[in-house]
């Protein structure tokens, strides 16, 4: 899903498009986009948008008359700034919002329509919609290390959970933990002093390496192809390639419709981590190292 560098690329991409204008209409194709009844989205058309912000992965627009529109986009949710009045299309989109200059349409490729629109009034109710993650980018040292060790969960389950740090999710959190030298299944009480600056500071360095990049590469326009696998990054989405380190061939633990990528050299000693659907198929026969996995593939 659009982490904390898309979402600042969608911001910026709205704050070109459609701050300072005017809703004239909202065309909703599939209900189950909305989320909220009161007050309707309706009456939002012929309000002004005011302000845009992000809470945790989610996009904010202030509307004028202390009412927000809050877009979670999910895993596949992106937007799509076209020319006035454009259709919705039948297939994979939720909603256009008309503007004086175009149209915004929201679409989401998924099978399982997960995106999300709350319409609410008042800071009180958009503040009940922020899970309350830490802001990296604002914290100090101490702030992320009271946020990672407040229970022990393992690395990658800490980043990505919006409760403990706001705006990280699969795709960053394979590229902050590849850089940092720390493994996806490390616990977070279980880090050393010097793992924890380690990983404090290649996450923040990250994130902004990541806006920058994306801000070069869109320049002035709309940010129109936002993905999770971008060809730039080192680890999320390049199982079976070499590792933009030690040239070694990057992992991957698959879980449900999730997967985790790594290097097991850089992070992990060598180690090949279970994967919870082939380790329980091959049970005692699953490689425990690179060398017994490249053995495995030969037989």
């Amino acid at each position: 899903m659009p982490e904390l560098p898309e979402i600042t690329a969608y911001l910026e991409g709205l704050e070109r498009t459609i701050l300072g204008h005017t809703l004239e209409h909202a065309r909703v194709r599939s209900p189950s986009l909305l989320r909220t009844w009161e007050p309707p989205l309706s009456a939002t058309e012929g309000m002004r948008v005011t302000g845009l912000r992000r809470l945790g992965k989610r996009v904010v627009w202030a509307m004028e008359d202390d009412v927000f529109l809050v877009f979670h986009l999910m895993i596949s949710g992106r937007f799509h700034w076209k020319k006035r009045g454009v259709p919705v299309p039948g297939k994979g989109a939720h909603a256009a919002f008309d503007f004086p200059d175009g149209t915004l349409l929201l679409t989401e490729r998924a099978t399982h329509k997960k995106a999300s629109l709350h319409v609410v009034r008042g800071e009180d109710e958009l503040v009940a919609l922020d899970p309350g993650g830490l802001e990296v980018m604002d914290a100090s040292l101490e702030a992320f290390r009271e946020a990672l060790l407040r229970e022990n969960r393992t690395l990658k389950r800490a980043l990505t959970d919006p409760r403990v740090l706001s705006g990280i999710g699969n795709a960053h959190s394979d590229e902050i933990l590849l850089f940092a030298k720390l493994s996806p299944m490390q616990l977070t009480r279980n880090l050393s002093a010097e793992d924890m600056r380690r990983l404090y500071d290649v996450t923040r360095r990250s994130l902004v390496e990541w806006i920058e990049r994306l801000r070069a590469e869109f320049g002035g326009a709309f940010p129109e192809k936002i993905t999770a696998f971008h060809p730039a990054m080192a680890a999320h989405g390049k199982h079976g390639r070499p590792c933009a380190v030690c040239g070694a061939p990057i992992q991957r633990i698959r879980y449900a419709d999730r997967e985790t990528n790594y290097c097991a050299v850089c992070q992990t000693g060598g180690k090949v981590l279970a994967d919870r659907g082939l380790s329980r198929l091959l049970g005692a026969d699953w490689p425990r190292t690179l060398e017994e996995l490249e053995d495995l593939k030969t037989r």
